[in-house]
């Protein structure tokens, strides 16, 4: 498989395959390597994106830019237009489902549909609350504390080597980003504007997840009029790198029903699925 590396601005974007975009946003400290396993299942038949934030994996980080959701919308957007995507299917993970979630309110005519995963409409769980992550910073340094939350982040399931990877992706992204764009998460509030969300929207979350406890995922589906709540088993804060072939069946259906143009979702109001 293909897969070209593309900077556009402060993004470093992965590409491969060819067809419908779909875009995936990864979150806080995260990079673009946690959808790996998304890239073998999806690219035969859809051009898939993958962005490293500014600040975060493969991407740089000057030291004079914002780090806030509002200005990671902004590089989306960027992302977009620079690789001539006209509408594409937004899907992101914990802070990337609040970027998603920004970005669809602000530019809805680009998203085909939204993707949410580990997701909230505000604020995450205590493990990553702005306060204890400031103080973890502080106390432990950066690297350290990215490591412990991610550490907490998997399901009883997770194996060692996913632990190593993801523990080595985190130690990526520096203090300063870190500190901003923490405290511009804990900020972030669209509960408000969740029924103006128009699009087709599944919301998946791990039934394990302590970091955006499940019950914010029902908060998301059942306030977003056109939504579909999917609860992955053995599965923590990352089900699409935990569980990837549940996570890949799941989102291969609610693909194929939007592209027949019957979005289980749509006009059926909320429904929910355990895997």
């Amino acid at each position: 498989m293909h897969i070209e590396t593309i900077e556009i601005g402060e993004v470093v974007a992965r590409v491969s395959g060819a067809g419908t975009p779909l875009v995936f946003v990864h979150g806080f400290t995260t990079t673009a390597e946690f959808w790996r396993e998304q890239i073998g299942a999806f690219s035969s038949r859809y051009k898939v994106v993958r962005i490293n934030l500014p600040g975060h994996g493969l991407s740089p980080r000057p030291p004079g830019r914002s780090y806030t959701i509002e200005a990671f919308a902004d590089d989306v957007l960027e992302v977009f237009l620079r690789l001539d995507i006209r509408q594409a299917v937004l899907v992101g993970l914990s802070m990337g489902g609040t970027i998603a979630q920004s970005f669809t309110l602000a530019h809805p005519e680009r998203v085909q549909a939204l993707v949410l995963v580990g997701a909230t409409p505000h604020g995450l769980g205590e493990d990553v609350n702005v306060d204890n992550v400031l103080k973890a910073i502080d106390d432990l340094g950066v690297v350290q504390a990215s490591q412990n939350v991610i550490e907490r982040s998997f399901g009883s399931a997770a194996s060692q080597e996913l632990l190593d990877f993801a523990r080595q992706e985190v130690a990526q992204t520096p203090d300063f980003v870190a500190r901003e764009a923490i405290a511009s998460l804990n900020a972030s509030d669209t509960r408000s504007r969740l029924g103006d969300i128009r699009v087709p929207t599944l919301v998946v979350v791990g039934n394990e997840d302590v970091i955006t406890p499940p019950a914010e995922s029902v908060i998301l589906a059942a306030s977003i009029p056109d939504s579909r709540l999917e609860v992955i088993e053995d599965a923590g804060h990352f089900p699409m790198l935990e569980q990837p072939r549940k996570f890949n069946e799941v989102l291969t259906a609610f693909l194929w029903a939007c592209e027949e143009k019957v979005c289980p979702t749509s006009g059926q109001g909320l429904s929910q699925h355990s895997i």
